[in-house]
């Protein structure tokens, strides 16, 4: 996997809403809800563009998600778009109901997830989604690490039939990937090559996975792969067997609760193909609160989720290999 050698930024919901514009020009069945937050969530570009595709229903999450199912019924490809944490958190309902039941063409994107949130603090920050958008049939869990990755899968999103739920972070992140990244659904891409343990990442922790490994391979002369598991579901159950069997130890990473995320998942399909030592860097089953935005990373230090407890985390569970 090419992996991009310019240090730059890039903020994901931008590059959310200029890819709904681009797609929006040739695409005229697409269609966009928005519940209030489309300044925010930079979904307002499509409704300056289209004014005539653009619904904003207001603060009513419950009506935004039936008006996404009623829009797709007609036909149309819609996207749902507002924050992590009232999507779904307050019409799930709605969600398995109205949307995967019948199995509709609704794309649910949304921003604002993880403890990255900030200021908001713990009433707003997401961190329970992964486990409940998984647990529900017939819609898939996709979670971009960049700008880039953002670009190429909701592309594919588009072209996709069927519900998804797309999780994009509200900080700018680093930009990770080259423009000729490959993207499949149910597919995690290696970023790195390595033979003495595997680091499974998602989301704003695909960066400092790849800044583990470089620590584990200066300071303790290990050989990590990693690899982005955007696709939280479908997983990549043979990916997950491969490294296990190849590398003989996995940590994951993710900026989600470690119950039901992706360690869950990554655990799941791994005691069902090849059984290894693994562990679960990510929230520890508690709630998060608020920081300024210049705060972030020491928030982010308080809940370990960072380089260095991703590179300890290694460390400790190669010590679990059985010789």
């Amino acid at each position: 996997m090419q992996l991009s050698s310019e240090k730059k930024t890039q903020d994901m919901r931008s590059v959310y809403a200029d890819t709904l514009v681009e797609l929006g020009q040739s695409r005229h069945e697409i269609v966009c809800v928005g519940a209030d937050t489309t300044d925010s969530i930079k979904t307002k570009k499509f409704g300056d563009r289209y004014p005539d595709r653009m619904f904003n229903v207001g603060i009513a999450e419950a009506n935004l998600v039936s008006i996404a199912a009623g829009l797709a019924i007609s036909g149309k490809i819609t996207f749902a778009s507002t924050y992590a944490a009232f999507l779904p958190g307050r019409c799930l309902d709605q969600i398995r109901n109205a949307i995967c039941y019948p199995n509709l063409n609704v794309k649910l994107v949304v921003s604002h997830a993880g403890l990255t949130v900030g200021p908001d603090g713990a009433s707003h920050q997401q961190i329970e989604d992964f486990s409940t958008m998984r647990s529900i049939p017939n819609i898939r869990v996709i979670v971009p690490a960049d700008g880039v990755s953002v670009r190429h899968l909701i592309i594919a999103v588009a072209n996709t039939p069927g519900p998804f739920y797309v999780r994009l972070a509200r900080p700018s992140s680093e930009v990770i990937y080259t423009k000729s990244a490959v993207f499949d659904f149910g597919r995690g891409n290696i970023l790195h090559e390595g033979s003495d343990a595997t680091i499974m990442a998602c989301g704003l922790m695909v960066a400092r996975a790849l800044e583990a490994a470089n620590t584990l391979k200066t300071n303790h002369g290990i050989s990590c792969r990693v690899v982005d598991m955007f696709s939280i579901k479908p997983i990549d159950k043979d990916l997950v067997a491969k490294c296990g069997q190849e590398t003989g130890a996995i940590v994951t990473a993710e900026e989600h609760n470690i119950i039901g995320g992706l360690g869950g998942a990554v655990a799941e399909a791994s005691v069902e193909s090849y059984p290894v030592p693994i562990r679960r860097i990510g929230i520890n089953d508690s709630f998060g609160e608020s920081a300024r935005d210049e705060e972030i990373d020491l928030l982010m230090e308080k809940y370990q989720l960072t380089s260095t407890k991703i590179a300890q985390a290694v460390v400790d569970t190669r010590r679990r290999i059985k010789k």
